[in-house]
């Protein structure tokens, strides 16, 4: 039987074509499918979508007039930045129509200011870059999380990223000061301001951090930088319960809430998958658990007895019953080791097998109840699935995963996805929390938004929708239901 032929794209008009590849150059209209293959799918391989160009603008202006030339013709746009999403917010769908617009070649960090303590980065600037740039000016820039490698500064704030450090220095929104962002129709805003305060008028760059690229694309950002560290301390510690881990944070919390950088969540499960699958990752203590925990404390004060305050409340918590082992990093090859064996969580679940991923947030005061009710009704809804869970307990995000029963076909596994994130999302629920912590809500998660977020909130959200967007041109299908 011969193959089903496949059928064309639509093509975008030639007139179109031609202003843009006026407008943008010979680098920056990408319409060989095979340069677009990278660009077309996900990173958690949930979605694969088609695309007639690929659009890759140097400057704001060149953004600015791409969008005008879309929005009059309109051409719906995906913005991408370093297409690391968990919910496939950066993925146009199937019909071919949506053009994707890369913000890769906007990669200039504009200035920093070391007295002012502010940088200003455009959106394509990679995390990891940031950061360098940050050190290298005597500063730090603390936004931290696993694909900060990849992921891009406009693609953080779109999703207002959280990662490891939110309990100290809060998510991407409290990172930003000033925003500069083209709207659809292609007017250009900037609010570059480096002000710490400026009440004038709505704070519109609040409505684009955490919009997800559905009201206005970011082109650039002024960031908050902070006195890089000059004490550290880190250690991982063997716990007998999810309470005990809480009572930990609050132990460290209430000696000097100001010297805790990340307080991190493991569970026994995720610990095995990632040393069973992760070359060179090693147990520091002697025997494994069923919780365990990353303490990370840090100050710019050089004089900060760190490891003083860390051994005391290990101390504390050791001779309450709480701690059953720790290790202290005694280097800073320990130190980048102890971190690989909370960072691999994710590559490790994907070496297993299918795992279906939770990225929710409950009060602080609830993560033990979270872990402990998930665990039991998702190994009640499927049995032999393996819960694992991870994350930011002090800030109460937790990634409520599910990895397959050994053996189970893949295919059968993932088909119950939905009725896994809904028995999470029923426990969630319950104890006050949030569906989506800081993955966003993207293609994966808006049918959700009506049922959590509906009645006035939902239809706030669509009146800006409309107001900003009004032919709905701008990364449709994501956040908002349809």
């Amino acid at each position: 039987m011969p193959d089903t032929p496949v059928p064309a794209l639509p093509a975008l008009p030639a007139a179109l074509l031609d202003a843009l590849h006026a407008l943008l150059g010979p680098r920056g209209v990408v319409t060989d499918q095979a340069d677009l293959v990278p660009h077309l799918s996900d990173w958690r391989g949930l979605y694969r979508g088609a695309s007639p160009a690929l659009l890759r603008p140097s400057s704001t202006e060149e953004l600015a007039g791409a969008m005008r030339l879309l929005h009059e013709a309109g051409v719906p746009v995906v913005p991408q930045g370093g297409n690391t999403s968990m919910v496939g917010g950066a993925m146009p769908d199937e019909s071919g129509r949506q053009v994707i617009l890369s913000l890769s070649r906007l990669n200039r960090i504009r200035d920093i200011d070391p007295v002012d303590m502010t940088m200003v980065a455009e959106a394509g600037v990679i995390l990891k870059a940031a950061q360098d740039a940050a050190a290298g000016a005597g500063c730090l820039f603390p936004l931290s999380l696993g694909a900060e490698g990849t992921a891009t500064i406009g693609g953080v704030l779109a999703t207002n990223a959280g990662g490891n450090t939110t309990v100290r220095y809060g998510n991407a929104r409290d990172l930003m000061l000033g925003l500069e962002f083209v709207l659809p129709d292609g007017s250009v805003v900037n609010g570059l301001r480096r002000l710490r305060k400026d009440n004038t008028g709505y704070a519109l760059r609040h409505l684009m951090v955490g919009a997800e690229g559905t009201l206005g694309i970011v082109t650039a950002a002024v960031l908050r930088l902070f006195p890089r560290p000059r004490a550290e301390a880190i250690a991982l510690c063997a716990l007998e319960s999810e309470e005990a881990a809480l009572s930990l944070f609050r132990r460290f919390r209430d000696r000097d809430e100001s010297a805790v950088r990340a307080f991190e969540y493991m569970g026994g499960n995720g610990m095995d998958l990632v040393l069973r699958h992760i070359e060179g990752a090693t147990l520091p203590i002697a025997e494994r658990a069923d919780h365990y925990v990353l303490v990370d404390l840090a100050s710019s004060r050089p004089d900060a007895d760190l490891r003083g305050l860390m051994e005391a409340v290990l101390e504390e918590a050791l001779e309450a019953g709480e701690v059953t082992d720790a290790a202290l990093a005694e280097s800073e090859a320990q130190r980048q080791a102890i971190w690989r064996l909370r960072e691999e969580h994710p590559e490790a679940q994907k070496r297993e097998g299918a795992s279906v991923k939770s990225d929710v947030s409950v009060p602080v005061s609830k993560v033990p109840e979270l872990i402990r009710r998930c665990g039991e009704a998702l190994q009640a809804l499927i049995p032999g699935s393996r819960p694992v869970p991870f994350g930011h307990m002090g800030d109460g995000n937790i990634h409520m995963n599910l990895e397959q029963p050994e053996g189970m076909d893949p295919a059968a596994f993932l088909a119950r996805s939905h009725d896994i994130m809904d028995c999470v999302n029923a426990v969630v629920r319950d104890l006050e929390g949030s569906f989506s912590a800081e993955h966003g809500v993207g293609r994966l998660k808006p049918h959700m938004l009506a049922d959590w977020r509906g009645g006035a909130e939902l239809e706030a959200m669509r009146r800006i929708k409309a107001a900003l967007d009004p032919k709905g041109l701008l990364n449709p299908g994501k956040v908002l239901p349809t």
